[in-house]
């Protein structure tokens, strides 16, 4: 009986998950070109980046008490319908002040208040969503399964990408119909999601008065927790990463002066390379660890921001982009399963939450100093934002560091060399004791 209403929630949260995807491709890759079309400033697209970070991860804090007071699907139905309802104004926005004569200096605060709305909303479901998910899906088998799963959810995004970016090159850069189109389409979207997670079962959760700790029984427990290690680690590179990654629009539209189809190109290419390697990521995560995995792509993901300093050629993009894809889609794909692995799932949302809260409290430094330094560091190169591609990459190579030695796997695994795994990924040969067989695709 549990287990067929499992397996029906499991094709709801795929549907729920393909129209969220168009959603989410449009939203994190066209909200700040929006703004840039309403002249942001440097600073202010960092605001854009960094307030709902902050916002949201403040909500983290109490998301846990919310889900087990009101319950993770009753949470999950009321805040993904508020998220819905905050695309109206950010589709209308423009046109209150257009009326005015004074958009593009007015609608930037109001644009940060309403994606602020937008991002806080999202959030305070996902501790509960990820709770009922580690729940429908055994350990053994959540690297391929969520492999699996976000190789055809991004292919739905990186659709709606492409997509979004061929309607903004129909119009003049100044016309912002076009963004009206794809951010109806965006919303739209997210309601048939909502649809969809609304028919979520909801698995019993046996309480457990042990499992209840506030937030600051959480951090001090730094020096003997393997797994409070790991979350202040995550949300350090959240850090030094939101130093750049909000101004890549900014230096490819802004500076270099990019088209609308170009730079949809070369946002689009991490997205392709990460479909393309999912699957094996995930499949090597369940047999070597997703710890194995998160500190062999971290060890290089400083490399990134650096390399975009020696070229503006869009082939040259792509091409750090294909090797930025192929980290990215490792590192992400297992840090989730990480913290499914270490915690027990009557802790799960709580250390979710607070998962969360840390790691977007990095995002709200990162991406809140990266823009006052944008306007403040001395050019490299003739630009600023080189300066702080440099910054970051600096960054996260310390973070990388110091951390990766102090953090343990928690269940038993193969042992690889960081070598070894990337060959295997690959594809160039297998590496010892993971036979082609076990890697074979479904």
């Amino acid at each position: 009986m549990v287990k067929g209403k499992i397996r029906k929630s499991l094709k709801f949260s795929f549907l729920d998950g393909i129209f969220a995807s168009v959603m989410q491709g449009i939203a994190e890759n066209y909200i700040n070109p929006y703004a840039l079309a309403l002249q942001a400033s440097a600073r202010e697209i960092g605001l854009l980046v960094s307030v709902p970070g902050l916002t949201t991860a403040i909500s983290q804090l109490k998301a846990a008490d919310l889900t087990e007071r009101i319950g993770r699907k009753k949470i999950i139905k009321v805040s993904i319908f508020l998220q819905v309802l905050t695309w109206l104004p950010i589709i209308f926005l423009p046109y209150f002040f257009l009326k005015r004569g004074d958009y593009l200096s007015s609608s930037i605060g109001w644009l940060i208040f309403f994606v602020t709305l937008y991002a806080l909303f999202g959030n305070i479901a996902a501790p509960a969503w990820g709770s009922i998910m580690s729940q429908y899906v055994p350990m053994t088998r959540r690297g391929s399964y969520f492999a699996w799963r976000n190789r055809i959810f991004g292919t739905v995004a990186l659709s709606s990408v492409f997509l979004a970016g061929f309607i903004l090159t129909l119009f003049n850069r100044k016309n912002l119909v076009g963004f009206t189109i794809i951010f109806s389409l965006a919303m739209f979207s997210r309601f048939i999601s909502w649809i969809y997670l609304t028919k979520y079962y909801e698995p019993r959760l046996h309480p457990n008065p042990d499992a209840y700790f506030t937030f600051w029984d959480f951090i001090k427990r730094i020096k003997e927790s393997n797994f409070v290690k790991f979350v202040l680690f995550i949300s350090l590179i959240s850090l030094a990463v939101n130093l750049a990654s909000p101004f890549f629009p900014y230096y490819m539209l802004r500076e270099r002066n990019f088209s609308y189809l170009s730079y949809t190109i070369i946002i689009l290419i991490p997205t392709v390379v990460t479909l393309l390697s999912l699957s094996r990521w995930g499949k090597h995560a369940d047999i070597v660890g997703n710890l194995r995995v998160i500190k062999s792509t971290a060890m290089l993901v400083p490399i990134i921001p650096v390399l975009w300093l020696f070229s503006a050629n869009k082939f040259y993009l792509v091409g750090i982009q294909i090797f930025a894809g192929f980290l990215w889609a490792g590192y992400n794909l297992c840090i989730t399963n990480f913290i499914y692995d270490a915690v027990s799932p009557e802790k799960r949302a709580r250390c979710l939450a607070y998962f969360n809260f840390l790691n977007g409290l990095g995002l709200f430094l990162g991406a809140t100093f990266g823009g006052y330094l944008l306007e403040n560091l001395p050019k490299i190169f003739g630009y600023r934002t080189f300066s702080l591609f440099l910054i970051s990459g600096l960054t996260r190579g310390i973070i990388v560091l110091t951390f990766v030695p102090k953090i343990e796997e928690v269940r038993e695994v193969k042992t690889i060399s960081s070598r070894d795994l990337f060959f295997s990924v690959i594809g160039i040969k297998p590496a010892v004791g993971i036979s082609a067989d076990t890697l074979r695709l479904e």
